[in-house]
């Protein structure tokens, strides 16, 4: 097998949750599975792979059973709703590679890094908290949560009041050089669930968790960079980037370059919350230095790879 390099693979929510009606542990798995054998598609061409994710669905699947059991049992803080993901997601991602590896006769391993990631204390994020997380409730109850908690709480859109916490911009994988060391030995790694658990650090060098949750992307994209990846590849929903995007002048993209990624983002073609940060993340990576990066769906990874689909992002 020719080795091509290494690739950190960012999976987003669609590899875990399908839809409305899949969300049970079992239905996850199954889409796990499914996902990991594109990843395994990937192993086969040659590359060391790190395969991220997002956390969203699941952590606030634990804040919602700690809301729910409040008044028998102790609350989960959040960023060990973070910690647990990474190990449940973990051992899905983990146990459907064994598995794949058996089944096409692979001897490899895989290791699961439950990652922290630093943010600075000073970040914009903390003075204005927009990530909704957790269950809608009652005004009544979100004020009573933000007075006794000090929670900050929101109306969204006629749904019902939430808890925001910021989200602020990664500056350091911790566990980078652990990751560095495994995909060195030949181990696939899972690492940097949800974009790692955020941590500050003090000036006697100690790390704390805070309330906050980082973009997987952008987590995804300071791990590549730290690790010197080959590629980065961020999986999610469509097979191909699309200018004016469910429009009657869609147009899909095969390739871009940073400049021509800057200038699209300019003229406001790629949606907050949705391409938008993705196509920074990129940008990100290619300016620290990056080679090449790929925007597909799961099923399609190894039809990219190959050059025939995906949407390529140059420097």
């Amino acid at each position: 097998m020719e080795k091509k390099g290494i690739a950190v693979v960012a999976v987003g929510g669609n590899a875990l949750i399908k839809d409305k009606a899949h969300k049970t542990v079992g239905d996850q798995f199954d889409a796990a599975k499914e996902t990991m054998g594109h990843i395994v598609d990937m192993i086969e061409k040659g590359w060391d792979v790190v395969v991220t994710h997002g956390n969203g669905p699941q952590v606030g699947f634990i804040l919602r059973r700690s809301e729910i059991a409040k008044n028998e049992l102790h609350e989960v803080p959040l960023d060990y709703c973070g910690a647990d993901t990474q190990g449940a997601i973990g051992y899905m991602f983990q146990k459907a590679l064994h598995n794949e590896f058996q089944r096409r006769g692979i001897k490899k391993d895989s290791a699961t890094v439950i990652t922290q990631t630093i943010v600075s204390q000073e970040d914009p994020a903390f003075q204005n908290p927009s990530k909704p997380i957790g269950s809608f409730m009652e005004e009544a109850d979100a004020k009573q949560r933000e007075a006794n908690e000090g929670w900050t709480v929101v109306e969204d859109a006629g749904r019902g009041w939430r808890r925001v916490v910021p989200s602020p911009l990664p500056k350091e994988i911790v566990e980078a050089p652990v990751i560095d060391a495994l995909i060195n030995a030949g181990i696939i790694v899972v690492g940097v669930g949800g974009g790692g658990i955020p941590v500050v650090e003090s000036e006697d060098g100690t790390i704390k968790g805070v309330d906050a949750v980082i973009d997987k992307d952008f987590g995804s994209s300071l791990l590549a960079v730290n690790i010197n990846a080959d590629l980065f590849v961020i999986s999610t929903a469509v097979e191909k980037v699309a200018l004016n995007f469910n429009t009657p002048d869609e147009v899909w993209l095969d390739q871009m370059t940073v400049a021509e990624a800057k200038q699209y983002i300019k003229e406001g073609h790629f949606k907050p919350g949705s391409m938008l940060p993705k196509v920074q993340a990129i940008i990100k990576y290619l300016e620290a230095g990056g080679k090449k990066a790929l925007i597909t769906d799961p099923e399609h990874i190894g039809e990219a790879l190959d050059g025939k689909t995906g949407t390529w992002i140059l420097p």
